[in-house]
């Protein structure tokens, strides 16, 4: 008797990542969770850079977070039936400007340096959960698409110009 593996709506269990995609999520992943999240990372608060450790940014990052791009996604599926492929230019830079509004917030609003941190602990774990499982696209969705079995993609600008290197067709000398 042969095992049939369960594939994802709209996906298959097949890495959709290269080594070098891989690579870089893992690495990355563990600088934003390690470097950056958990130990609170380096912050401004009133223009002096202070390292420490900060539990409301890991639970923001680890609950608060993932819980609320889980029920903005679980949303989102109900609404269509298609799989989400918000990858073109205009969806890739409102991802953009929304994790550099995350990640600048020590500079423009230092009382609540605490968001910068959290959505460190966030996307570092988001990112090293796509590395172990293989999956393209951003890494804001990789929690939702794990726990709601799904392969929605949305565009990234640093892993989508990689993997789309990495997935090139091969041409009949590459063979």
């Amino acid at each position: 008797m042969k095992a049939v593996a369960k594939t994802e709506p709209g996906g298959t269990n097949q890495r959709q990542i290269g080594p070098i995609g891989t690579a870089l999520r893992a690495i990355l992943g563990f600088l934003f969770l390690f470097g950056l999240g958990i130990p609170g990372g380096v912050t401004t608060i009133h223009g002096h850079y202070e390292y420490r450790f900060d539990l409301f940014s890991v639970i923001l990052g680890a609950v608060v977070f993932p819980g609320a791009v889980l029920a903005w996604h679980w949303w989102s599926v109900r609404r269509r039936s298609t799989p989400l492929r918000a990858t073109g230019p205009v969806a890739t830079s409102i991802n953009l400007l929304v994790l550099l509004a995350l990640f600048l917030i020590p500079f423009y609003a230092p009382r609540i340096y605490f968001v910068a941190t959290g959505a460190a602990v966030f996307y570092g774990a988001s990112m090293m959960l796509a590395a172990l499982r293989g999956k393209a696209g951003c890494e804001v969705i990789a929690i939702s698409n794990w726990v709601l079995d799904r392969d929605d993609q949305v565009g990234c600008p640093v892993f989508t110009p990689i993997d789309s290197l990495e997935h090139r067709p091969k041409t009949a000398t590459q063979r």
